[in-house]
């Protein structure tokens, strides 16, 4: 069922390794219904632990809107067609939000996915 609750939202991450695949991502999730609205925030230095080396790249972050229904789909998206062997999906949940947003959100975004 859907609603404005704020549990029903979700805001995930994920970092993309530049610009035109995080453009890409984001058409991709929103023309699916997978996501309401991706924000792309490009300049983000992530510092991390790869292979025994610390490395440093530059990143864009996809701050990403959708639903609890729409999260296994939108995981499974992200899986499929992130360049990255383990790729950061990070799912939070919303715990408050302008309401009229949150009903935007639902409604901009698929119940369910099989």
């Amino acid at each position: 069922m859907r609603s404005n609750d704020p549990s029903d939202v979700r805001l995930v991450l994920v970092n993309m390794p530049d610009p035109d695949s995080a453009r890409t991502m984001a058409h991709l999730l929103v023309t699916q219904r997978l996501a309401a609205c991706v924000n792309l925030l490009p300049g983000v230095t992530s510092v991390y632990h790869w292979n025994d080396v610390v490395e440093c790249a530059e990143e864009v972050t996809l701050l990403i809107k959708t639903t609890a229904a729409a999260w296994p789909a939108l995981e499974r998206q992200v899986r499929q067609s992130h360049p990255y062997d383990v790729p950061e999906i990070l799912q939070l949940p919303v715990s408050a939000g302008y309401a009229p947003y949150l009903s935007w959100v639902v409604s901009e975004t698929i119940s369910s996915q099989p």
